[in-house]
């Protein structure tokens, strides 16, 4: 091999080797200190795009959950304010019974009379209770506007229901429907049809033995002996009709909002296969990378130094 001076050919190759050492040793070092294998998009640009498809879905899903959680939260309140309902239907059953005690006087039956009257504005009043603006009972629409039940055909028109997306792929994917309750048209009874399961949705009216225990004013509502017990039973039966379907619809979100969790936590550890980095293999690469670009170096010093053989001949 011909000594020269202008050319220096182990340098030079040892210079590019250390180049490419350093490189590689910064490359680990990032990858190291960001627990991604992904840092630049040329270090896997396919990964790259398939990770950012898995991160969106995750956020998705993740979003997905929350909606979920806000309608249990929505169901919860609902389901609270129907047993309330109940507790005072059953009221009115122990007033109807106790204002038919013959030891009772006229001006104590009064006094019974007048609570039954109240608790019947009392029902109406929770029957207009809203959740962050959105009604919970069908005698609202979604917009909060009053809705008019005047026959069984009007109520079933009203759109009493809302969708809740339990997938990432949001309206065109699946789909749980909440109702708002029909506790009006349950509170209304039609006396000459006890064993139908058909409820009059009419207010504040007890004509043509149809009663309504929820009424929007003392002067409108009826008194305790215009009614009889059975009525009374077949509203609780109604009000444990509408608590049911709350459970049901309930329990329905409690499995969708488990499958979105889980598909959440499967997205997320795909995603973590594709770019989060092997501290074992790449704290093993971060030696070599660093032993290499020493040794590189040190390579460069040794192919400078054969440079002084050319300055012995010359002297």
């Amino acid at each position: 091999m011909p000594l020269t001076i202008n050319s220096n050919s182990a340098a030079a190759s040892a210079s590019f080797y250390m180049s490419k050492n350093n490189s590689a040793l910064q490359k680990s070092i990032n990858r190291l200190s960001s627990g991604s294998k992904i840092v630049h998009p040329n270090d896997d640009a396919g990964g790259l795009a398939v990770s950012m498809k898995l991160e969106s879905m995750v956020t998705r899903l993740n979003g997905a959950d929350k909606n979920i959680q806000n309608a249990v939260s929505f169901l919860e309140v609902q389901d609270g304010v129907l047993a309330s309902t109940g507790k005072i239907v059953s009221r009115m059953i122990e007033l109807k019974g106790l204002s038919q005690d013959v030891m009772k006087n006229s001006s104590d039956n009064d006094n019974y009379n007048r609570e039954f009257k109240n608790l019947q504005v009392q029902l109406y009043d929770m029957s207009n209770l809203t959740f962050n603006g959105v009604s919970m009972f069908a005698n609202f629409t979604s917009e909060g506007t009053a809705a008019v039940f005047d026959d069984m055909e009007q109520k079933l028109n009203e759109d009493n229901t809302m969708s809740i997306y339990v997938s990432s792929e949001g309206n065109i994917g699946p789909k749980v429907s909440i109702n708002k309750s029909l506790l009006l048209s349950a509170l209304t009874i039609d006396a000459t049809d006890m064993s139908s399961s058909t409820w009059i949705a009419t207010e504040n009216t007890n004509a043509d033995d149809v009663w309504s225990f929820a009424s929007s004013s003392y002067a409108n509502s009826f008194d305790l002996n215009e009614i009889s017990v059975g009525v009374f039973t077949q509203a609780l039966e109604n009000i444990a009709t509408l608590r049911a379907d709350n459970g049901g619809t309930m329990s329905r979100l409690d499995f969708a909002s488990d499958n979105v969790t889980l598909q959440s936590k499967n997205f997320s550890a795909a995603n973590g296969r594709i770019v989060d980095v092997d501290i074992a293999s790449e704290s093993t690469n971060l030696a070599k990378y660093n032993i290499l670009a020493q040794a590189s170096a040190s390579m460069i010093a040794q192919a400078n130094s054969s440079m002084d053989m050319a300055l012995m001949l010359l002297r």
